[in-house]
């Protein structure tokens, strides 16, 4: 699933699957990073993500991650990032969510 089906399929609320570190060592606990909309809410999260992925959602965390200045390697150059919004997912014991 492209990230512009995905979109198209949550209303907009889940925006991306992260793939990071920290999310390849949750997923062995049945849990999934997410970017998410700014205003959305635990439970259309949730919604979302089972109709999205076809699987049964036990809990959602939420966390605000703070935009900023950062500055770009190698030049003088600074710009500054957008605060946005993650969600960690847990899904039911046995159900994944493909990552790729």
């Amino acid at each position: 699933m492209t990230i512009k089906e995905l979109k198209e399929k949550t209303e907009g609320v889940i925006l991306n699957v992260l793939i990071t570190e920290k999310g390849s060592r949750l997923s062995a606990e049945n849990r999934y990073l997410l970017e998410v909309a700014p205003d959305a809410r635990k439970p259309v999260i949730a919604a979302m993500a089972e109709k999205a992925f076809g699987v049964h959602v036990l809990a959602v965390k939420t966390a605000n991650m703070k935009g900023g200045l950062r500055y770009i390697r190698g030049t003088r150059r600074a710009v500054t990032e957008a605060t946005w919004k993650k969600a960690i997912v847990t899904v039911k014991q046995g159900e994944r969510i493909e990552l790729a």
